[in-house]
């Protein structure tokens, strides 16, 4: 062996030990990125967690300032030609999007339930449930011109023109529905858009675009992941026209300041504290399911799940009884095990947040646990359906909303007070009220809240207008509120002779 010959060996074999760090330090995300048509890599990615077991399961690109700035390139350009596109191409272009959705549904799926925590049949509704949702709502939306005003002197016609690049920040309770409930709205009324999903949820979005890359002209969808700072490089850049965001309030406060500085158009989807009203008539055995259903819910993390339920004194200890003996009956677990009814809370921080609420409720404000109460042992973010009595309407488990499977049950004695105390409070997404028909629908209207229900509840379909009162949210989406939402109105006024 020469001289020279040591050296070069101890050389490659520091090579070979550099690129392995460096690989091990950076790890393959799991899946790309979708910006103009092509699937990107950063260069950077960060750990996703399954919060079944708390650990890191697959990682996730961490898009790049040029990685924003690309996609939203891309979008403006493809903007275009799409916004001549006819309603034939949109709805041809979703068709072919529903077909691949269907195709790879049970991959899709799969990661859903390892990042977000649901059950595996909640994760099919998701799915499925979007996928009907476009064939009967969505796919309906057409932009028409309308004619104001046509007599001897003058015609004057109103057009409705796409308003551009539509950003598109979506919640980790619902990742995958959110981002098809906004890419429906935006590429239907002629936008073209970029879609960020939440840091806890984002492989099932980018395992979805990797799907669905080819249904569209290049461009007119892009989808980047990453962190807080991605979000509001999209809220922030000059060439994105609307925000559609779907998540907390405080996080929507900032969006819309972010928005005023470009005067950029906002639909704000923000949190809730709904609340249900039992009226003294209803039958006990029929509504406890469907109120415990309402609630536990994707272990209530859904924005217009029942977050406090009063009930009125003369059924109130009965119907509490009922609901925690229903609530202890729930199989909790991991969701891909057979038969689990709910998963983990989706992160720690929430899941502190909920642990404190009904540590703070027991310790401090009397509550009477008749369910759960408890963080599960083990490795997990389990917490079990809870329900809670003894609560005034100032304790923060009530105050707040706690976007998680607790329920607190409140006791009334007049149906007008249980209306005001509904009512106290600075969120208005949805509300219900339970018992005869009649009766209830005359209860419902005084509630102020987007969406009043009657013997039902968490009702949200993409042919009706759907969104929040107060601090729960700014404007509409779906049904016709969508072309209203996302076009703005020209007027061209013809002089005739």
């Amino acid at each position: 062996m020469s001289a020279k010959a040591k050296p070069e060996g101890d050389a490659k074999e520091k090579k070979e030990k550099k690129e392995k760090k460096e690989k091990k330090e950076k790890p393959e995300p799991l899946y790309k990125m979708l910006i103009n048509g092509e699937l990107v890599e950063s260069g950077k990615t960060f750990g996703v967690i399954n919060p079944s077991t708390e650990e890191v399961f697959a990682h996730c690109p961490e898009a790049s300032k040029k990685n924003v700035d690309d996609a939203v390139k891309a979008a403006k350009e493809a903007f275009k030609t799409w916004k001549d596109s006819s309603y034939e191409e949109r709805k041809a272009c979703l068709e072919k999007m529903l077909e691949k959705t269907t195709e790879h549904k049970q991959e899709i799926m799969d990661i859903l339930v390892k990042e977000q925590g649901k059950p595996m049949p909640i994760a099919q509704m998701e799915i499925v449930d979007m996928i009907n949702g476009f064939l009967g709502g969505f796919m309906q939306v057409k932009v028409e011109d309308k004619v104001l005003k046509d007599d001897d002197k003058e015609k004057v016609i109103e057009k409705r023109v796409p308003l551009g690049v539509i950003g598109g920040i979506c919640p980790w309770n619902f990742p995958v529905a959110m981002a098809m409930w906004k890419i429906g709205e935006a590429v239907m009324t002629g936008n073209t858009m970029v879609i960020k999903p939440s840091p806890y949820t984002p492989l099932s979005t980018l395992c979805w675009g990797e799907k669905i890359k080819d249904c569209f002209p290049k461009g007119v969808l892009n989808f980047v992941s990453g962190n807080n700072d991605v979000g509001a490089r999209i809220v922030e850049h000059k060439d994105v026209d609307k925000i559609s965001f779907t998540g907390s309030i405080p996080t929507g406060k900032k969006i819309q300041e972010a928005a005023a500085k470009t005067l950029k158009h906002v639909t704000l989807e923000m949190g809730g504290n709904d609340a249900a009203i039992i009226l003294p008539d209803a039958d006990i055995k029929k509504v406890v399911p469907q109120i415990l259903q309402n609630s536990m819910a994707n272990s209530g993390q859904v924005c217009i799940a029942i977050k406090r339920c009063f009930v009125h004194e003369k059924i109130h200890d009965e119907f509490v009884k009922e609901l925690g003996e229903a609530a202890k009956a729930m199989t909790i677990g991991d969701g891909f095990k057979e038969g689990v009814m709910m998963g983990p809370i989706n992160n720690k921080m929430q899941f502190d947040k909920v642990c404190k609420l009904v540590a703070n409720a027991k310790k401090k404000e009397g509550a009477v646990v008749h369910a759960g109460g408890e963080k599960l042992e083990g490795k997990g973010y389990f917490f079990p359906p809870t329900i809670i009595s003894g609560l005034n309407d100032k304790a923060p488990l009530v105050k707040e909303e706690q976007f998680g499977p607790v329920l607190p049950v409140l006791k009334y004695s007049d149906v007008d007070e249980a209306v005001e105390r509904a009512n106290n409070t600075l969120f208005g997404l949805g509300g219900s009220v339970w018992g005869p028909v009649a009766a209830a629908t005359i209860v419902a209207e005084e509630l102020h809240a987007g969406t009043c229900w009657v013997n039902q509840h968490m009702n949200v379909t993409p042919d009706i207008p759907f969104g929040g009162l107060k601090e729960s949210g700014i404007g509409r989406q779906m049904g016709y509120a969508t072309v209203g939402y996302y076009t703005e109105g020209k007027i061209v006024r013809i002089l005739k002779g």
